[in-house]
């Protein structure tokens, strides 16, 4: 008995005070008061729904995971001398839910142009800045924009009307009968609206207005009733459309005719199914010889040809057509203004055109530029996720603007009138175009629900965004970095939400849907969990999810489930909170070497009454400033030679020429570490010796689990140190770099010093 009770103490002087003696309670009155696990790791079960059939546990589709399907089959034509789109579409629908469905909802975004809509009634902004007079004259003076569709008629394939309920942006078509599980329906819809002009009406998509030619350049979206979502998840998504929350869609085969005048070039979602008959012979000839041209673009509508359509405003007309498999939306942009350049790129054993159309004043700019950032972006996404599936990624020059669709995108950024661009106009350029064409993945394939969470497109989007434009030019400056989010994230709290938060109740979307999620990715993969780990769960994601609807949940599994890694702590702190992360140092204790028995070795012996002679002999740490300190012990700098018990165990255990390979440490500090911020955050830090060589260290967040405010760590070393900081990178988006160095020093300067060392 005797022998236990002797290890148990030996144990507890290694590993902390397992016989802590607690406080006794002699006061019968004083009750404690219990709570709820607090833990800032405690598991996200409470927040995640259940998994099942649909969802697994792994993040994963599951065994009955289904999704609907929308097929149209369109005629829209262009009226460029009235600015307004005429449509008419069949659209098949297949309920491939386990549900009978006794209606449908179909989303009419274009009535967020209406001079009432729900989006204008809910703005609580107050006054513009100012007022085109235009936008005076139809604000204050009774002559409001005639906005938003304009229903001909919603019919069944015997030409029977069907009933239906406009709610604002949405529109539920009543069914005689429920639509089956397994089973289809088919209807028509004809319409017509005027389409914006998006520099002074602003959205998503309209016309550009060119006062010195009298030209339009048309970026068309949302430009038909679309289906909206029903899955597993919500059953049918019908959130308004108020203007930040995008879109929540089905995927489906198109097959869209587009009328334009004749001297107009376009591009859009889909392959050109008659492009010998759009172009010029020549124009057609050059875009044959584009698709076998690897190294350069080739322009296919030069300059001087789109200079000559600026002047002809041609009375004719002709059609183009395209088809698009497997996609959840289309999209094109028209004008007679367009310069046309195409470079084909080798993905896989794919070949996929780089596409760009740009008016003549965004040249020399985007002919330098656009194709070129289009062919990178594709080969740098597609090594992060999977190789990019459909036929083309093409990138329109439309001042003022950033929106992206299946194929296409809108993109601002052009050059002064005398032809030259600033260093921010160019890194703008190339920011907007390797976003937008990097949506293509997030979330126009990867679908998630952009209405319910635009970090899901915007904040993934924006982190792989970051890492191409690392690749494409060093030092780059791009948003998502951890550093840029800390003057967000000390704001005012009124005005800041949970990344977790519907994208339409966020004050700051920019910085809540775009640069945090991107920071936290960052700090994930960089520190957190590793480029390996990280990269592997990422891909696996984004493979699993490829053309389908992944949630939130699916996401945080998946990257878990992949890495195997508990994430949990990360995921509650950075997603559901607006707390901070915020380390410091507290103080550091330097320590000598004893093998005499210290005070907290005879207060353990005296309170279980036993002779201090019987417990183990021990080397101990004694701290510089505490009562065991004796001058003498300064001289026991070499462990090896000073204690017997250390030199008899190396002896033992060890030959003369292993013991030559062991360290000797001389020095031990223990740096105990503070967190006056409420986010658990692994602890980057590095010592810095007197020789000016440095170590780095990385303790995981778990560090915290056991005591959420301060944590110590003993860092013996051969040298000595000269200097401790924390997050030297600045990669934890850390909100108060003072206490982040000892000695303490001037932040400004010493992280200046510091990082021009790096």
């Amino acid at each position: 008995m005797r022998a236990r009770i002797l290890f148990f103490f030996a144990f507890s002087l290694f590993y902390g005070s397992f016989f802590a003696q607690q406080p006794k309670n002699d006061s019968l009155k004083t009750i404690p008061h219990g709570h709820y696990n607090t833990s800032k790791f405690k598991q996200l079960q409470e927040e995640l729904p259940t998994p099942n059939a649909f969802r697994t546990a792994s993040g994963a589709p599951g065994f009955a995971y289904y999704q609907q399907q929308a097929d149209y089959v369109m005629n829209i034509t262009l009226d460029d001398k009235n600015q307004r789109i005429y449509g008419e579409a069949t659209v098949t629908y297949t309920n491939n839910s386990p549900d009978a469905l006794d209606y449908l909802w179909v989303q009419l975004d274009q009535n967020i142009q209406k001079p009432n809509s729900l989006s204008k009634q809910t703005n609580g902004d107050g006054p513009a800045m100012g007022y085109q007079p235009q936008k005076y004259v139809e604000d204050f003076m009774g002559k409001p924009y005639d906005g938003g569709y304009k229903l001909d008629y919603v019919k069944d394939t015997s030409g029977k009307d069907l009933s239906y309920t406009i709610n604002e942006t949405m529109m539920r078509i009543n069914l005689d009968k429920p639509i089956p599980s397994k089973g289809q329906f088919v209807f028509k819809m004809k319409w017509w609206y005027n389409v914006n002009n998006y520099m002074i009406h602003r959205g998503r998509s309209g016309y550009e207005h060119f006062d010195k030619d009298g030209n339009n350049l048309y970026i068309i979206a949302q430009f038909f009733p679309r289906m909206a979502v029903y899955n597993d998840a919500e059953g049918w998504q019908t959130l308004q459309f108020l203007g930040t929350g995008e879109f929540s869609l089905v995927f489906g085969n198109y097959d869209v005719k587009i009328t334009t005048p004749a001297d107009h070039i376009m591009e859009a979602t889909g392959d050109l199914q008659n492009p010998q008959e759009v172009f010029t012979k020549d124009q057609y000839k050059r875009y044959l010889e584009a698709q076998k041209s690897y190294d350069k673009p080739t322009i296919v509508v030069t300059q001087a040809e789109a200079e000559a359509n600026e002047k002809g405003f041609s009375e004719k007309t002709k059609t183009w057509y395209y088809k698009a498999q497997n996609v959840r939306d289309f999209a094109f942009a028209t004008s007679r203004k367009f310069i046309y350049d195409t470079q084909a790129v080798k993905l896989g054993s794919k070949t996929v055109m780089a596409v760009s159309l740009y008016p003549k004043e965004g040249n020399p700019l985007w002919e330098q530029v656009s194709t070129k950032v289009v062919v990178h972006t594709l080969k740098s996404y597609s090594a992060r996720t999977f190789d990019y599936p459909y036929p083309k990624a093409i990138s329109i020059n439309a001042n003022q603007q950033g929106m992206e669709y299946p194929m296409i995108c809108f993109n601002g950024g052009r050059p002064k009138e005398d032809g030259t661009w600033s260093k921010q106009t160019y890194r703008g350029t190339v920011g907007v175009i390797t976003h937008e064409v990097g949506h293509n993945w997030f979330p126009m394939i990867i679908n998630s629900d952009e209405r319910q969470w635009g970090w899901m497109d915007e904040g993934l989007n924006t982190f792989v965004q970051l890492l191409a434009q690392e690749e494409y030019e060093p030092d780059f400056q791009s948003r998502g970095y951890p550093k840029d989010i800390v003057e967000y994230m000390t704001g005012d709290q009124s005005t800041l939400e949970p990344i977790m938060t519907q994208h339409d109740l966020v004050h700051n979307s920019g910085k809540n849907a775009y640069h945090k999620p991107a920071a936290g990715l960052y700090m994930l993969r960089e520190f957190i969990m590793g480029h390996e780990l990280f990269d592997y769960a990422f891909k696996t994601y984004a493979n699993r999810w490829k053309f389908k609807h992944p949630s939130v949940a699916d996401f945080f599994r998946t990257m878990e489930d992949a890495s195997g890694m508990d994430l949990d702590w990360f995921w509650r702190g950075w997603f559901y909170t607006t707390d901070v992360n915020d380390i410091g140092i507290k103080e550091v204790n330097q320590f000598v070497l004893t093998d005499e028995p210290t005070t907290r070795v005879k207060n353990m012996a005296a309170a279980y009454g036993m002779p201090v002679d019987q417990f183990p002999k021990m080397i101990h740490l004694v701290g510089k400033t505490s009562a065991d300190y004796k001058p003498e012990y300064e001289s026991n700098t070499n462990p090896v030679e000073n204690f017997q018990i250390l030199k008899d165990y190396l002896d033992k255990n060890f030959t003369k020429e292993e013991q030559t390979n062991l360290k000797n440490m001389k020095y031990f500090y223990e740096i105990v570490f503070e967190k006056p911020g409420d986010l658990v955050m692994p602890i980057l830090v590095d010592i810095v010796y007197t020789d000016g060589s440095k170590e780095s260290f990385n303790f995981p967040a778990l560090i915290w689990r056991l005591n959420e405010n301060q944590v110590s760590k003993v860092f013996p070393s051969e040298k000595e140190i000269k200097e401790i900081i924390i997050d030297p990178k600045e990669i934890t988006a850390d909100v108060n770099l003072e206490n982040n160095f000892w000695p303490k020093r001037e932040v400004k300067d010493k992280f200046e010093e510091f990082k021009s060392k790096q």
